[in-house]
C-alpha cells in the first residue's frame, strides 16, 4: 500500500490534515479581510478627513482609533471597537482621551515591532520606552 492509500485510508490522519488546511485558509481570510479594512481606513485619511479637518472631539480621531483598533484586535473585534466609539461621537459628549482597549496579550516592550499607528497614538509611552532603551545601549 503506497503511502498516499494509507492517508486516504487512515481517517485520522486525513482529519488533521483537513483541520489543518481549514485553519489555513481561515487565518488566510481573516488577514485579507484586516489589511482590506485597513486599507480603506487610510484611503479615508488621506482622501476624506483633510476635507473636514481637525474637528473630532477626541484623541486619537475616530479614524486614527479606527485603524489601530483594526490592526491591534483584527478584523471583527477591531470594527466592534470602531462602531461603538462612532456612536459615542455626538454633540452632548465631552470627548477627550479614548485610548483603544489593549489586547490580552501584548508583548511590545521593543519598540521596533510595535506597529506605527500605536505609536503615534500613545507616544507618551513611546517616547518613554525609547529613550530608556537608548539611554541602556548608551551606558
Amino acid at each position: 500500500m503506497s503511502q498516499k492509500e494509507k492517508m486516504l485510508c487512515d481517517p485520522f490522519t486525513n482529519s488533521k490534515q483537513r483541520a489543518q488546511v481549514a485553519c489555513r485558509r481561515r487565518a488566510l481570510r481573516v488577514a485579507c479581510s484586516r489589511n482590506i479594512l485597513i486599507i480603506v481606513l487610510k484611503l479615508y485619511r488621506r482622501a476624506i478627513s483633510p476635507i473636514y479637518g481637525q474637528v473630532c472631539r477626541f484623541f486619537p480621531s475616530c479614524s486614527a482609533y479606527a485603524l489601530e483598533a483594526v490592526t491591534v484586535h483584527g478584523a471583527v473585534k477591531g470594527t466592534w471597537f470602531s462602531l461603538r466609539r462612532i456612536v459615542r461621537c455626538h454633540p452632548w459628549n465631552a470627548g477627550g482621551l479614548d485610548p483603544v482597549p489593549s489586547p490580552a496579550v501584548v508583548n511590545w516592550d521593543d519598540p521596533t515591532k510595535v506597529p506605527m499607528i500605536v505609536q503615534l497614538n500613545h507616544p507618551d509611552v513611546f517616547l518613554a520606552k525609547q529613550q530608556e532603551t537608548q539611554s541602556r545601549n548608551a551606558a
